[in-house]
């Protein structure tokens, strides 16, 4: 019968916070720079110019149809040899995961755009504004409010993707808690916490993400 010994683990318990830490500090930077390519992915996407419509289409396309890991392993390790430029492994994750989120945040903003009625863009036309301008300020303001609940979900996605890097040694949670189980050979207990902290810190951001949509649905 196996004996859980958790009592052990308190000695490694600023190795899991700072992992935790480096964990947190990661996805908020490749959300806000995935959701800035997204934006401009997702506006390319209803361009009238055809050649950015491509550009868009074939980059959201490359992201969404490789694997993650494939990818981040590929720009640790192959973009340098192409380049000649060798980049860190905390770069190479953000650039990945900003990529990689960024072409899934690019069809929620498409989507939430082309959900807003085609009259309202007529109206704002026929009102003499040009055609940035009903996007500014009629199109996006509505559109928003219907792009949050999918853009949180995905951004929650973006969280436990960030356990990915730990392959390239970023110490992020997943990393430090390998540390931990290499020290100590319980990979059990180790393992356990670490499902246990995504776990408690996800745990309020799915709340928030159902209330929100909750309250898009009923209107308050």
């Amino acid at each position: 019968m196996y004996t859980f010994n958790f009592e052990m683990l308190w000695g490694y318990r600023w190795l899991f916070l700072n992992g935790t830490l480096v964990t947190i500090g990661l996805t908020a930077a490749v959300v806000v720079l995935g959701l800035l390519l997204g934006l401009v992915g997702g506006l390319a996407q209803l361009s009238r110019f055809a050649v950015l419509r491509w550009i868009s289409w074939a980059y959201i396309e490359l992201f969404r149809c490789t694997p993650l890991l494939v990818q981040l392993l590929w720009f640790y390790y192959a973009l340098p040899m192409l380049t000649g430029i060798q980049i860190d492994a905390i770069t190479a994750s953000v650039l990945t995961l900003s990529l990689y989120g960024g072409s899934f945040y690019a069809e929620v903003i498409r989507g939430g755009v082309v959900s807003i009625e085609a009259g309202q863009t007529e109206a704002g036309l026929a009102l003499g504004m040009t055609p940035a301008k009903v996007m500014r300020r009629i199109v996006l303001p509505q559109a928003v409010k219907r792009m949050i609940p999918p853009l949180m979900n995905q951004s929650i996605i973006q969280f436990k993707n960030t356990s990915l890097v730990s392959v390239v040694a970023v110490p992020d949670l997943l990393y430090q808690g390998q540390v931990a189980a290499t020290d100590t050979f319980r990979p059990l207990e180790v393992y356990t916490i670490v499902a246990l902290i995504y776990f408690v810190v996800l745990v309020p951001l799915t709340a928030i993400v159902k209330r929100g949509e909750k309250q898009l649905q009923t209107g308050h």
